[in-house]
């Protein structure tokens, strides 16, 4: 897995979407999600505003919203309500005020320019990121290990290479 580069730097023709897709997910993350939510759509929402011609120059700021929300939801199981937090999708769309229609076509629209995936390490809760499969799993000479059981030598070449998102030891 290589590892994507999180940032909030968009380009200055890009800056008042931006600022006005954030606000409202901001918003709806204080009210129905968390602090690590509003974090990686913040990441998404500005990884797609640095996109050369940007989609986002277009179409309606709630709507990118939804869209990115929804994406970041899919990653991180936020539609499960064996999840804290969770959200019922009806719900998310209801709340941004878009048909379900085009939630969907707008998530999935995000979570192909992002190359994101259930599960997907780069797009993971931070706080989720220990349990997740996806994060430590590499090919070694052919054969798929889990690499928190190799040892730590294997562990630091992982990380240097950025295969991994850092030394499981280090941060227990």
């Amino acid at each position: 897995m290589a590892q994507t580069k999180k940032s909030e730097n968009v380009p200055k023709p890009m800056q008042e979407k931006f600022q006005a897709i954030v606000e409202i997910t901001d918003s709806f993350s204080r009210e129905n999600l968390n602090d690590e939510y509003a974090q990686l759509i913040r990441y998404a929402v500005a990884a797609i505003c640095r996109k050369r011609p940007s989609p986002m120059a277009t179409g309606k700021a709630n709507t990118w919203a939804c869209g990115v929300t929804h994406a970041i939801g899919s990653v991180n199981f936020v539609f499960d309500k064996s999840q804290t937090p969770h959200i019922k999708t009806g719900e998310l769309y209801k709340k941004f005020g878009v048909s379900e229609s085009t939630g969907q076509a707008k998530s999935k629209a995000v979570r192909d320019m992002l190359g994101m995936y259930q599960m997907d390490p780069n797009w993971s809760l931070p706080s989720r990121l220990q349990s997740n499969p996806m994060a430590w799993m590499l090919s070694v000479n052919g054969i798929l290990v889990d690499v928190r059981r190799m040892p730590r030598e294997v562990q630091e070449i992982a990380f240097e290479k950025g295969l991994i998102p850092y030394i499981p030891d280090d941060k227990e």
